[in-house]
């Protein structure tokens, strides 16, 4: 009887080790795929492969704070992937990307406007992602809605330094500027003044678009300009020769103070890069961050610019 059950349980035992061997063989030849990334991993990527990598974006200020968005998204679907986005301004953007210090330079204007060297600006690849306007603002308590192009360019030149000249309050008028570098000075320089300014006496100059909001808000009888992006009730945006800024009017081609918003690459971009620029387009992206950060889709403009500023319909 003592040998029976031995007998019988070494039978059992050797069956369990056989169906052990089959379960593992079977789980091999479904996951392993001839040693290469396990099945189970590539569903669920939702493609072939999982994106991966480091992108380091630098650049325009206007821009920052769509690119900051869309990345936080686009590294939410995509575990891997790291992106850090930096200001300093367009033409810094421009120029690291061009001595490939950064992936991505973003800038408010072409890069033939910035770049001195032509050779260096043809290497670089052009990814327009949306379009930006600027306006003129003002501290709430400089007393105007409106200024008309000529009375712009005599503040920014220093023929006119008080509110008053201007229908305003009786008060000395602080510029704070954009660096040259700024492609936001860039744009609001060519397309609402029409001419390029020096830096008057007294002004201020920050980098950072969202430090002039800042100082135009806390500063009595400030002027300055900012892409809609960063307009809030702490600074009063003034209309443009009695146009008002609002993305309607840019669309229409009513408002002229706007430029495409540029994302270069030093070449064709690698497929991580290319993954996140190809992400700006989606109409996730377009109809929705766009869309809620005050930027405008450049699909909806019924004009468009070329990079020596000429306006036509489309």
């Amino acid at each position: 009887m003592q040998f029976r059950k031995s007998w019988i349980m070494a039978l059992a035992l050797t069956s369990v080790v056989a169906l052990s061997a089959c379960g593992n063989g079977g789980n091999k030849a479904t996951t392993n795929n001839g040693g290469n990334t396990p099945a189970a991993t590539n569903t669920e990527s939702g493609s072939g492969a999982k994106l991966s990598g480091s992108i380091l974006a630098s650049g325009s200020t206007a821009l920052q704070p769509l690119v900051e968005q869309v990345a936080e998204s686009f590294m939410n679907a995509n575990a891997g992937v790291d992106i850090q986005v930096q200001g300093g301004g367009s033409g810094t953007g421009l120029t690291q990307v061009s001595e490939k210090q950064v992936d991505i330079g973003n800038s408010d204007v072409f890069a033939e406007e910035k770049l001195k060297d032509a050779a260096k600006a043809a290497e670089l690849v052009d990814h327009q992602v949306a379009v930006v306007a600027i306006a003129a603002v003002s501290n709430p308590a400089a007393g105007v809605d409106s200024l008309t192009k000529q009375q712009l360019v005599d503040i920014f030149t220093g023929k006119i330094t008080n509110w008053k000249d201007v229908g305003g309050a009786d008060q000395a008028i602080q510029i704070i500027n954009r660096p040259a570098s700024s492609g936001t000075r860039a744009t609001f320089e060519s397309f609402a003044l029409g001419t390029k300014t020096e830096d008057q006496k007294g002004s201020i100059q920050e980098d950072s678009s969202g430090t002039v909001k800042k100082m135009i808000g806390e500063t009595p009888g400030a002027i300055g300009y900012l892409a809609l992006s960063y307009l809030d009730d702490s600074v009063k945006t003034l209309n443009y020769d009695g146009v008002e800024p609002s993305v309607d009017n840019v669309i229409a081609g009513k408002y002229p103070v706007w430029a495409y918003e540029h994302m270069y690459t030093n070449g064709e971009p690698n497929e991580t890069v290319k993954a996140f620029l190809d992400y700006f387009l989606t109409d996730e992206v377009q109809t929705g961050d766009v869309v809620e950060l005050g930027y405008i889709p450049a699909s909806k403009m019924q004009v468009s610019r070329d990079v020596a500023g000429t306006v036509t319909p489309k």
